[in-house]
């Protein structure tokens, strides 16, 4: 029986798992194509117990996950205008979902943290144009840089249960992202390298060959351009990782932005939630 979740009615199915680019700090309120994707996007998912993002803002030693109730906004970014640094997110956090998560996960111990961290805006410049009302519980989980993509793929993995729950999972970060060699018009001409790796990348993540996307993605010139360093690419680990083999790809977007930032975003979906 299909199910039509476009008015986000509350169903007994498993979440889908999202991984998003998430681009300049202007798309938090910019009005254009990705952002109006966005806003669909939400409307083809039921309305979430929680929300878990994955950001590529929250760098850390160890792993930890938001356990505050009231998690603040964070303008993490300089030299953008003053109506960017007066958008807050008012979200509540989930407690309750932080302790699941730290009970979920057997390797690594997940800390919690209470004070140090809040909604960074990997999370918040996605999640007000889905869910702008910010009606629905945030939580984040941070990135230990020191460590490996698989030790990433493997939190993934034990993230899965938790789409059974009704918990939505979202990686937020990009799949090419070298700043050094960006250009600040949006749709300037994309390098080769960025167009050569985002279309290598679209094909292993189509073929389920994650295997290559956690240890072959720095075997060639371009994949050493396009991931320049880890912060930005490893939340797409915890994605593949919660994937599971019925899910359905769909892919949302996809574009490189600023010559050489990937918005490409995509999701595994249950075959059981049809969408039109």
């Amino acid at each position: 029986m299909t199910q039509n979740v476009n008015q986000n009615e509350a169903v007994s199915s498993r979440m889908p798992i999202l991984f998003v680019g998430h681009g300049s700090p202007m798309n938090a309120i910019d009005k254009n194509p990705y952002t109006f994707m966005l806003t669909s996007l939400a409307r083809k998912i039921p309305k979430p117990k929680a929300i878990l993002v994955i950001s590529a803002h929250w760098l850390t030693e160890g792993t930890w996950v938001l356990g505050m109730e009231k998690p603040k906004t964070i303008h993490d970014f300089y030299g953008f205008p003053q109506e960017l640094f007066d958008v807050q997110y008012p979200a509540l956090g989930s407690p309750e979902t932080a302790k699941l998560i730290e009970s979920t996960i057997v390797d690594p111990r997940i800390n919690n943290d209470l004070e140090m961290w809040g909604l960074d805006h990997g999370t918040w410049s996605v999640l007000r144009h889905m869910y702008p009302l910010a009606d629905v519980p945030v939580l984040q989980m941070s990135l230990y840089m020191a460590r490996s993509p698989e030790y990433h793929f493997n939190i993934g993995q034990q993230l899965l249960t938790l789409r059974d729950q009704g918990v939505l999972i979202v990686g937020s970060g990009n799949l090419v992202h070298n700043l050094r060699q960006m250009d600040w018009v949006t749709h300037a001409k994309p390098h080769d390298w960025a167009i050569e790796f985002d279309a290598w990348l679209k094909s292993k993540i189509e073929a389920r060959d994650f295997s290559a996307l956690i240890k072959d993605f720095h075997k060639t010139e371009a994949g050493k351009l396009s991931i320049p360093t880890m912060d930005h690419f490893l939340p797409v680990h915890y994605i593949i990782g919660a994937a599971d083999l019925n899910d359905e790809l769909r892919v949302e977007f996809e574009e490189v932005h600023n010559a050489a930032i990937s918005m490409r975003t995509f999701g595994f979906w249950p075959k059981e939630l049809s969408y039109f």
